[in-house]
Formats: structure tokens, C-alpha cells, sequence
């Protein structure tokens, strides 16, 4: 008896698998496609630098231009590289601090364009956390030019940090 009832239960089991199966084969519509773009193609928008997408994790704030005049910029070893003069923005849209780098505490100089992407905000000052001094004194002088200075009442933004 226990072996009919059992057999008897296992069989209603499966009737009710294949009937669910045959109502789901009613609903099914066209196979689903997913889509993919070719692998040949290029993207619209550029993908970021590894140094943008640095900064982008260090949750860029905002920031008005006019603040950052006159900060101090420092190394790892917290020794002042120069100070920001000025900031513009390049024919490519990418923010730059002019910075009047000096082997000698900062002062005077001659000027650098850094990158926003390489500094981060610390108070009133700004650490240079990608951009190591032996690169500062190897970065060609900055010339106003095609460099459009941006107002010192506009809103930047820049990554932050902390120790």
C-alpha cells in the first residue's frame, strides 16, 4: 500500500510539472536578445583616465575657484611644492591649477599646470597625491595661451582628502 501511494503521489507531481511547463510555453513570446555593442566600435564619450577615476572615488566637492587662489601646494612629506596662482580650463575642457612650482619651499617659481585629477583638498591646502615632485620639476612651464582662466567666482569641483 505504501508503495502505491507513494508511486500514486510521485506520478501527480509530475502531471502537475508537465502542466505547468505546457501553461508556461503558452506565455513564452520571442527569445529574449540581449544586446551588445561590436567589439570594433568606439565609444561616444571617452572613458576616463585612470587618474579621473582616482578622483572620482575621492568624492570631488565642490569648491569656488577664488578659494583656491594663494593655497599652498605639498608633496607626501608635507614640503610645499609652490602655490596655486591660478586656475584655467584647457581647449579639451580639463581643469588645470597653475601652481608656481620651486624646489625651494614654494616660493617664487617658475609656473606648472597640474591636473585637478591629481590633487586632493585637505583644509586650506592641497596635497598633491598623483603627481610626485620629480614630476612637478620635469613638467614643461605653463604659457597663458589657449587656456581659458575660469573666474573666481565659479564653482569647481575637487577631490578630498584626508590623513
Amino acid at each position: 500500500m505504501f508503495w502505491t501511494g507513494t508511486t500514486l503521489l510521485g506520478s501527480a507531481l509530475a502531471l502537475l510539472a508537465l502542466a505547468s511547463l505546457a501553461v508556461a510555453e503558452d506565455r513564452v513570446g520571442p527569445p529574449i536578445r540581449l544586446a551588445q555593442a561590436p567589439h570594433d566600435m568606439v565609444p561616444q564619450t571617452p572613458m576616463p583616465s585612470e587618474a579621473e577615476a582616482r578622483m572620482q572615488m575621492r568624492f570631488p566637492q565642490p569648491v569656488r575657484v577664488g578659494d583656491l587662489i594663494g593655497l599652498p601646494v605639498l608633496d607626501d612629506d608635507d614640503s610645499t611644492l609652490g602655490r596655486v596662482r591660478e586656475v584655467v580650463r584647457d581647449p579639451q575642457g580639463k581643469i588645470k591649477l597653475i601652481v608656481g612650482y620651486s624646489k625651494w619651499w614654494g616660493l617664487g617659481g617658475r609656473p606648472v599646470a597640474v591636473p585637478i585629477e591629481v590633487v586632493v583638498i585637505l583644509g586650506r591646502q592641497i596635497d598633491s597625491v598623483d603627481m610626485k615632485p620629480a614630476e612637478y620639476s620635469a613638467a614643461p612651464t605653463w604659457v597663458a595661451g589657449i587656456d581659458q582662466p575660469i573666474a573666481a567666482d565659479q564653482i569647481i569641483r575637487i577631490g578630498v582628502g584626508r590623513r
